[in-house]
């Protein structure tokens, strides 16, 4: 694995294959052990410039391939990282920190994306548009708009790259990943994937170094149409804001995600989803649950079996304990900040019913460890109830009305995503139409699925990634009207 990682540490992917980039150099750590297990870096501006013109001088070529080039590149994509998907994944529990098994999924789940974006690809449609006198036909086609920029986060370095690589790829746009400094060796093990799949050197490319610095200068470039952008809320908003030129934007932003459990729910079933998506990868997930609202009559039974089921997660060095339910948090930052906002919400009142400490024991003294952490009668002026913790904590709170709990939930100014239980027939419909977010998900807690549009509402950003709709964020549209002249 060190030889491995030795293969990327300080690389750039440009031109179709890795070469020494020519900037300082940033560490990367295990977030389980504290160890520097690499470097990167960080790309110069004559590279950027450099890579920039690359997959502009590739666009027209790539972009005007029949589609079905593109998708047996992609399905090839698909079948080498499925093989690969265990080296993959150590690759990614040793910067990020997850589980092993978790790390593999992710991985195949990548292997997914190639699969659904490759036929995905051959089905770009045109329309015929009816018009309002004879002789005349209008054509609507839909073209690749240019050279993608992809800015991602840490928290799932494989996915929320492939979401964009993949769809890119299918629509004919070459593509400039710029992955977190603290993950950026999964994005270039699958760049590198990318080249063995036979896709042209130039379609990708991976860029390495902070936000501030390469990908501020990605989004400045006047050669790149297109942003798209996985992280918080407060860098999207940067990013609208500083384009020097209009510019396609997609934004995939923060949350403060919120599960309903009614008197009508199955509380087993309720439990178990909300452990599951509370805590999973330790809550640095923008869809994770950050509070919840249960109504009174079921309040004590749910919190009693949900601190039982949370203490009862294991914590794990991720390679160590490749099945630990939850490994180690990736960074220090969401650390300190779960423990600020677990902070406020005891000195405002809550009281905590699990967690509330890093683990004891050896193993977890080096490293980023934290308990799942619950706290209970919350209040909504406590940071945990109106904030994106990304961490491993979650408030839960009574409510007497299902109207008092959906103006709870909608009084945010996040709308990604939204949880409820309920077996009531009416209370579903209801939810379903009125919880302000761009994702419900109602007896289960998985809101996203590959082939359904993926995205948010109000400060959780605008576009959407999955679906025929994610492909198509990557077109733009050309109205050609026609006269032909044949009148009868």
């Amino acid at each position: 694995m060190q030889d491995l990682l030795a293969r990327f540490t300080g690389k750039l992917f440009v031109r179709g294959g890795l070469i020494d980039g020519g900037g300082p150099r940033l560490p990367v750590r295990n977030p389980a052990r504290g160890e520097v297990i690499g470097e990167i870096a960080t790309a110069l501006p004559a590279e950027i410039d450099a890579a920039v013109a690359d997959a502009d001088a590739v666009f027209r070529s790539w972009s005007r391939a029949p589609a079905r080039v593109r998708a047996e590149a992609l399905h090839a994509l698909g079948r080498l990282i499925r093989d690969d998907a265990r080296s993959m994944a150590q690759v990614m529990t040793m910067e990020q920190g997850k589980p092993l098994n978790e790390a593999r999924g992710e991985i195949l789940k990548l292997a997914e994306a190639c699969h659904f974006y490759a036929e995905e690809a051959v089905r770009v449609h045109g329309e015929i548009i009816p018009n309002d006198q004879p002789g005349y036909q209008s054509l609507v086609v839909r073209e690749a708009i240019g050279v993608v920029a992809a800015i991602t986060p840490w928290n799932y370095p494989a996915e929320l790259v492939g979401w964009k690589l993949c769809a890119a790829l299918a629509a004919g746009c070459p593509i400039i990943i710029k992955p977190s400094e603290s993950t950026p060796f999964t994005a270039l093990y699958i760049a590198e994937k990318t080249q063995q799949a036979g896709i042209p050197a130039g379609v990708v490319t991976v860029l390495t170094g902070d936000g501030p610095t390469v990908g501020q200068a990605l989004v400045n470039h006047p050669a790149i149409p297109k942003i798209a952008f996985t992280g918080s809320s407060q860098t999207g908003l940067r990013i609208q804001q500083s384009c020097p030129a209009i510019k396609r934007l997609s934004l995939e932003l923060g949350g403060n995600c919120a599960l309903l459990v009614t008197r009508h729910a199955e509380l087993g079933a309720a439990v178990q989803g909300a452990v599951r998506r509370s805590f999973r990868n330790m809550g640095q997930i923008c869809i994770a649950i950050n509070r919840i609202y249960v109504e009174r009559t079921l309040y004590p039974a749910f919190l009693e079996q949900f601190a039982q089921a949370t203490r009862a997660l294991v914590i794990g060095d991720g390679l160590q304990h490749p099945d630990a339910d939850v490994g180690a948090m990736a960074l220090a930052a969401p650390l300190q900040k779960t423990r600020a906002h677990l902070e406020d919400a005891l000195r405002k009142g809550a009281h905590l019913v699990a967690g509330g400490a890093a683990p004891a024991g050896a193993g977890f003294e080096r490293g980023h460890f934290f308990q799942p952490t619950i706290v209970a009668d919350c209040t909504p002026d406590m940071l945990v109830m109106k904030e994106e913790t990304f961490g491993p904590l979650v408030g839960v709170a009574a409510f007497d009305t299902l109207d008092e709990a959906i103006a709870r939930v909608n009084d945010s100014p996040y709308g990604l995503a939204a949880y409820a239980y309920t077996q009531d027939l009416k209370e579903i419909h209801r939810l379903a139409a009125e919880l302000d977010v761009g994702n419900v998900a109602i007896n289960h807690v998985d809101a996203g699925i590959m082939n359904a549009p993926y995205g948010g509402r109000k400060q959780s950003g605008i576009g959407v990634e999955h679906g025929r709709e994610g492909l198509l964020e990557y077109f733009q549209f050309k109205h050609v009207r026609l006269r032909h002249g044949v009148e009868g």
